[in-house]
């Protein structure tokens, strides 16, 4: 098990295609040895379904995303190349990836500076509340630097603040999904929160 996981280390890390004489030279093993583990690790991603894939070429190996994935990838990069765009052109262009995941149907609840703050508990019996009215799917937006477009606010249902300090976004999602799982175990009144 830990030989694969270098295998998998050694191919991530590297990036290009890697020999099976180099990395078998890694792993002070023979080709022998390691050829059948690294076909057994191709076969479980495979199996798996996660989001890579190694890829055999000639006596090459290297490490991939699944051609399913390649759409994600496309976005990701039209995200990076956003750098060059106005704050108002960024704000559409997130406007229409959020648009794009989201139902008429959607409760959409933007997390926004200037949204209404709740404590723990009252966070709960929001999401109590849109359990028992049989809302099928919430979605919370988190905005970009440059916030929400006019389209956003104007699709929104709701909007809530965290706090009135400014965030990265890594540190809201984390926030955010604390207090997500802090409101479930409220509600199943678990002594995970103490008031």
């Amino acid at each position: 098990r830990e030989i694969k996981s270098i295998v998998v280390g050694l191919l991530f890390t590297w990036g290009d295609p890697l020999d099976l004489k180099d990395i078998s030279a890694v792993l002070e093993m023979s080709e022998k040895e390691v050829e059948p583990i690294i076909k057994e690790l191709i076969d479980e991603l495979d199996y798996n379904r996660n989001g890579l894939r190694i890829i055999k070429f000639n006596n090459l190996y290297q490490i991939g995303t699944r051609p399913e994935h390649y759409d994600w990838i496309k976005k990701l990069n039209n995200r990076k190349n956003a750098k060059n765009l106005s704050p108002e052109l960024l704000k559409k262009e997130e406007a229409k990836l959020f648009l794009s995941h989201t139902e008429n149907t959607d409760l959409v609840i933007l997390l926004d500076e200037n949204g209404k703050q709740f404590t723990s508990r009252e966070f709960a019996g929001k999401i109590d509340n849109w359990m028992n009215s049989s809302v099928k799917k919430v979605s919370f937006f988190i905005g970009g630097a440059y916030g929400f477009s006019d389209e956003i606010y104007q699709r929104a249902n709701e909007k809530m603040s965290l706090s009135k300090m400014t965030f990265t976004h890594q540190m809201i999602r984390l926030f955010f999904v604390e207090q997500i799982y802090r409101a479930d175990q409220i509600l199943q009144g678990k002594p995970y929160h103490n008031d």
